[in-house]
């Protein structure tokens, strides 16, 4: 098993307060960059989109359930398969309590080219208490650009129930909704990737291979 050096408590202090300078640089630049989002021109959604869920039909402006703002996470199922992805699960997982995003006049929601007889089983299994839209025969997905893969959207909504996206991001983007990957990225061996600058001798594995449904890894 390999350690990181071991030092006294000065040395260890000394350290720490060298790498703290640099985090609280990051975080302003992180500041920064939110500010920079928050000036983003937005684009109009108008197209009239469907959204099945469990308590029936939705436009995309129904889907704010009267908040000002929204949050769409693009989870990766197609209709008919049986893969369950991993990765977009994990996101699910990391969801926090809707009522912090409520109260803050935002909501959060899923959505999935696949039936809600797909998507219901699957979020009951999980656990999960997210509501879940199906858009089936919708050009949604494709015209938010993820076209069978996964990202987040972020829409806005004028008082005459105009629809606005804002934002959207995919691929490693989407890590900053995973908490699992960002409390790992505070430990000595961090999310124990290939692709990760770790010293040598470091435990590594390829890039996730070892994401799981989360129960699933007693298997």
């Amino acid at each position: 098993m390999k350690l990181p050096p071991i030092v006294s408590t000065d040395e260890w202090a000394t350290a720490r307060e060298e790498l703290l300078a640099d985090e609280k640089r990051m975080t302003r630049a992180l500041d920064a960059l939110a500010a920079r989002r928050r000036r983003l021109p937005v684009v109009e959604f108008g197209k009239e989109y469907r959204f099945e869920g469990t308590g029936g039909a939705k436009s995309l402006a129904g889907l704010f359930d009267g908040r000002r703002q929204l949050i769409v996470y693009h989870f990766m199922m197609e209709a008919g398969s049986d893969h369950r992805c991993p990765g977009c699960s994990a996101v699910a997982d990391s969801t926090p309590h809707l009522a912090h995003l409520h109260a803050r006049d935002t909501t959060y929601v899923l959505t999935s080219p696949a039936p809600l007889s797909q998507l219901e089983p699957f979020r009951l299994r999980m656990g999960w208490d997210i509501p879940w839209y199906s858009t089936t025969g919708s050009d949604f997905e494709a015209d938010c650009g993820v076209g069978g893969g996964f990202g987040i959207s972020v829409f806005i909504r004028s008082d005459d129930d105009r629809v606005f996206r804002s934002y959207f991001t995919a691929s490693r983007g989407v890590d900053q909704l995973r908490n699992d990957l960002a409390l790992l990225d505070l430990t000595p061996y961090g999310r124990q990737e290939t692709w990760e600058d770790s010293p040598e001798g470091w435990p590594q594995t390829p890039a996730y291979q070892w994401w799981r449904l989360h129960d699933r890894y007693g298997d």
